[in-house]
């Protein structure tokens, strides 16, 4: 079968990831002696500085692992760790609603919360890497201080956000601008000196008698430090925002300094010899699992389900859509950072059993919420009223949310993804994002924007999903790390917002459900619905509609038209960029694939 590049296979380590700069220092780092957990620390770093449309120091990350299986303490376990910041103390719906606000803005100071990438990279390193903080840091600082070339991708970005950096953002027009105010050239090498300056000075303060004991002190300056007491001066400063109104953020310093990084356990499911493992209901990583529990037993998907061909037929198509519509409503519904979210009934046989039956022959056009334990649903007031009609469609807004590729394959905007395996059998997901140029401006003392994760928050009280002080946005962010046999095995992710698990799930059928490898798996046409609210501002739905790559071909795509979905053609590919890692427990290959779509994905080892 043709793919369009090989699946690596090595013994010693593999890196994918979607920059090719930070595949190699992750490979870099392996070769240096490093493990698993170092290389995916500095491929992170460096995804900062080289995708830095997609995600930066300000955003956050939630990161999968699993230890080796001949690990002294917690060997195999798969583990959760949650770089996920949280509102701000001052960030309550009244305060919002004292602004005239009903949703919180996509872009700006308002919809920042803690950022939590830099501190769950480091802690990942502390507790589980082997190597200095300078030795997995040199290449972003590298990149950041000398130089590296602009993707053609950050200079359309920067393009596209240009005028208004010239009239509302001033210190994001003196860091990406020319100055003439020419936006950068695709191809060039491309300096920030300032965020050179601030890792830099991470690394001055890194200082004490132990390896462990330096990367505390570099936390430390980051959360209470010169990172904390300068994100909290700049927060205090009116910016303009996507409503156009020009607002102080919420963030403060004491916020920073009362959060931390923190480790949980996955929510896993046992699906046909495996175990897949996600993060719990405070990201939407339990949908992609309770889209599979709805499929397994469904007559569509039969062992091969027309792989053969390498692309799925229109009954396993049709069957993962509305299986996928039922799991993002149970998501609008339950899924929040809340105790609450009742995660064990969404699982339940006889909970799944119920929402199988559900999915009929033709498309479904409706959200359709179940009430797992017999609670009924409760959905916002706001998407109720934009499924009825009631609000109108809004247009896209540049650095608003992590818009997906539109039908011609032109991302406006992201995330990223790194996966690593080293040869003792560590095994690393991450999913970095937020923080992206285009959603706020550059602190001018920092070289970096601060996150708007906050906007996924919905401005009414008593939701799973309500915005609190405190309080994780349920954020689309969602690594996955499968498990074969009780031994972890696997590492995949995509970027991609609300079709992060779509992807993924189209991934995992082709190559769980129709034997194809890692590359031919991610090569495999793809295709997602929008028929349930986004969770980005505006928080718009497409009701019935399904978006496919036209290399489904014409017969399935008027197979699903017939069956009652609004098929919107994409380009063959555009949807997704996926990469993937995995090792084989019996013979200790490792394997890697990563995606060809966006032209910058690669994965490196031997």
């Amino acid at each position: 079968m043709f793919t369009t590049r090989p699946e690596l296979a090595g013994t010693f380590g593999m890196v994918a990831s979607t920059h090719w700069l930070a595949s190699a220092a992750g490979m870099a780092t392996l070769e240096a002696g490093g493990n698993a957990f170092d290389a995916a620390v500095a491929a992170g770093l460096t995804l900062q500085v080289v995708e830095p449309h997609l995600n930066g120091p300000g955003g956050e990350v939630p990161v999968l692992f699993a230890r080796s299986p001949r690990a002294a303490t917690g060997a195999g376990v798969p583990v959760v760790l949650s770089g996920q910041g949280v509102a701000p103390a001052a960030a309550t719906i009244e305060s919002y609603s004292q602004l005239g606000l009903d949703l919180v803005p996509g872009t700006g100071l308002l919809a920042a919360t803690v950022p939590g990438a830099l501190g769950a990279w480091l802690t990942l390193l502390r507790d589980h890497g082997t190597l200095p903080l300078d030795a997995v840091l040199r290449f972003a600082i590298e990149y950041a201080e000398h130089g590296h070339p602009l993707l053609p991708r950050v200079a359309a970005t920067v393009a596209s956000v240009s005028e208004h950096f010239r009239t509302h953002w001033p210190t994001s027009a003196a860091t990406w601008l020319a100055p003439d105010g020419a936006p950068p050239t695709a191809g060039r090498l491309f300096r920030n000196p300032v965020l050179a300056s601030t890792y830099r000075r991470l690394l001055d303060a890194a200082r004490g008698p132990s390896r462990e004991a330096q990367i505390d002190a570099a936390l430390a300056a980051w959360y209470t430090g010169f990172v904390a007491e300068a994100i909290d001066e700049f927060s205090r400063s009116p910016v303009m925002d996507d409503s156009g109104r020009p607002h102080r953020g919420f963030l403060t310093g004491e916020d920073l300094a009362s959060w931390q990084a923190t480790y949980e356990p996955p929510v896993t499911l046992d699906w046909r010899g495996w175990t897949l493992a996600k993060a719990g209901p405070w990201s939407q990583g339990p949908a992609l699992l309770q889209a599979l529990a709805m499929l397994d037993g469904h007559p569509a998907a039969g062992a091969g389900s027309g792989y053969a061909s390498g692309t799925a037929d229109a009954d396993l198509v049709h069957a993962s859509a509305e299986a996928v519509k039922l799991a993002m409503a149970d998501r609008e519904a339950w899924y929040g950072d809340t105790a609450a979210a009742p995660v064990d009934d969404l699982l339940s046989a006889t909970y799944t059993e119920q929402r199988r039956a559900l999915i009929s022959d033709r498309a479904s056009t409706e959200l359709r919420p179940g009430s797992p334990g017999g609670r009924p649903p409760r959905l916002p007031a706001f998407v109720t009223e934009a499924s009825a009609g009631l609000r109108p469609a809004a247009g896209t807004i540049a650095g608003v949310g992590e818009p997906t590729v539109d039908t011609r394959g032109t991302t406006r905007g992201d995330t990223c993804h790194v996966d690593v395996v080293d040869r003792w059998g560590n095994i690393v997901s991450a999913t970095p994002s937020g923080g992206w140029l285009q959603s706020s401006p550059v602190i001018p003392s920092l070289g970096f924007a601060l996150g708007t994760r906050a906007q996924m928050f919905w401005l009414e009280p008593g939701l799973p999903n309500s915005l609190l002080p405190g309080k994780r946005p349920r954020t689309t962010l969602t690594p996955s790390l499968a498990l074969r046999g009780g031994v972890p095995t696997l590492a995949f992710g995509t970027p991609g917002g609300d079709q992060q698990e779509q992807w993924q799930l189209c991934f995992w059928l082709a190559h769980v459900l129709g034997g194809l490898d890692l590359q031919a798996a991610i090569d495999a046409p793809a295709w997602h619905t929008t028929s349930f609210p986004s969770s980005f501002y505006p928080r718009d739905m497409t009701p019935g509609e399904i978006v496919v790559e036209d290399r489904l071909g014409e017969q399935t795509i008027a197979e699903l038209r017939r069956r009652g979905h609004t098929v919107t053609v994409s380009d063959g590919w555009s949807l997704g960029r996926l990469s993937a890692v995995s090792i084989d427990p019996e013979t200790g290959v490792l394997r890697a694939a990563a995606n060809p779509r966006g032209m910058q994905g690669y994965a490196v080892g031997r």
